[in-house]
């Protein structure tokens, strides 16, 4: 089978030999279960919602209704259903998310719960370990099903990790699921475990300069600060380019500390963690202080301060030094006026 043919059939997709019976799972599979028939019933609209609980329901609706598609045709192209215990499923080996937002973890459990998992997760034989599973996409309907206490419906493929990658990060791509943050961080970490280039691109459905800027800007934000931001889900690639840009800039590590150290900040969500450092970075820099100066008498001591600021200057007369002082300024000022208009008449003159 051709190359093409076989990350084809990895993700579902029907085989060009379509009367190769499907591959007998592994021995110790527990026991296959009848395919369902593909629901016909129309899908509900998705409600209009923006956020919080309500919001986070709407959201795991849509990731299901999206997610019908590939069931009806794994149905279709003859894949079989089976349950399997979600303790002898691991993750995929590439992890692809930075976290999980509890609200839509929650709605989403919750209708796993309500109406059961209607679209199976894609496993592979555990390439290592006799007898256990792989995910290659689901690892959302995996949580859920740990969390509920059930097995987790799947279908079994051989994959070699290059189909798993694609597998996986195509169907994220497909659903708009990952942040352009989580993408990039996904691209570096197939290519540190030595995927080429036309590997990655696939799993990510980009071109060559689009994965190019994925990688450059992934690598060039330092891990602490994305854990620190998470996903970002709202920030694109324009935002964290400034980002990039911004930390270069001198200070930079000063107003990150600061900015992380906040009391509050761990309390934001993702995308208000981004647009505050974001907007501390590039904040002007505050003018320094002006330094005050000091006018000293023969003698040394320090009599008068003067401060100068954008509204005026100042002058403070240290009264334990000189008493007198002050109330002699305040009445020469008539004399000291005049001779200054004086000269400065004498100036324009001149």
């Amino acid at each position: 089978m051709k190359r093409k043919d076989a990350l084809r059939a990895a993700l579902g997709a029907r085989s060009l030999d379509r009367e190769t019976p499907p591959a007998e799972l592994p021995a110790g599979n527990p026991a296959e279960t009848p395919a369902a028939a593909p629901d016909t019933t129309p899908e509900a609209p998705r409600p209009l919602v923006r956020s919080g609980a309500v919001g986070a329901m709407g959201r795991s609706l849509g990731r299901i209704a999206s997610a019908a598609a590939e069931a009806r045709a794994m149905v279709a192209s003859g894949d079989r259903v089976v349950e399997l215990e979600t303790a002898l499923v691991d993750g995929s080996f590439v992890k692809d998310r930075l976290s999980v937002d509890p609200e839509d973890h929650a709605a989403f459990v919750a209708l796993i719960r309500e109406r059961g998992q209607q679209v199976p997760i894609l496993v592979r034989p555990h390439p290592t370990e006799a007898g256990r599973y792989q995910v290659a996409y689901g690892h959302r309907r995996l949580r859920a099903a740990i969390e509920l206490g059930r097995p987790v419906r799947a279908v079994v493929k051989t994959l070699s990790d290059e189909d798993l990658v694609v597998a996986q990060g195509q169907e994220n791509s497909a659903r708009a699921d990952l942040s352009y943050i989580e993408r990039a961080l996904f691209a570096i970490a197939l290519e540190d475990r030595g995927f080429d280039r036309a590997t990655v691109m696939a799993a990510l459905a980009v071109e060559k300069t689009q994965l190019s800027r994925l990688l450059g800007i992934g690598r060039a934000v330092p891990a602490d600060i994305v854990a620190a931001i998470g996903p970002a889900p709202k920030a694109g690639r324009p935002r964290w380019t400034a980002l990039v840009e911004a930390l270069a800039r001198e200070g930079a590590g000063d107003v990150i500390a600061r900015v992380l150290a906040t009391p509050d900040f761990s309390d934001l969500s993702s995308d208000d963690r981004f647009a505050r450092l974001f907007s501390a970075l590039t904040a002007p820099a505050p003018r320094p202080a002006p330094v005050p100066a000091v006018w000293t008498t023969l003698g040394g001591r320090p009599v008068v301060r003067i401060d100068r600021g954008r509204q005026g200057t100042q002058l403070t007369v240290d009264d334990s030094l000189e008493p007198d002082f002050a109330a002699y300024l305040i009445q020469s000022l008539p004399q000291l006026y005049a001779a200054f208009a004086e000269s400065k008449t004498r100036d324009e003159t001149d």
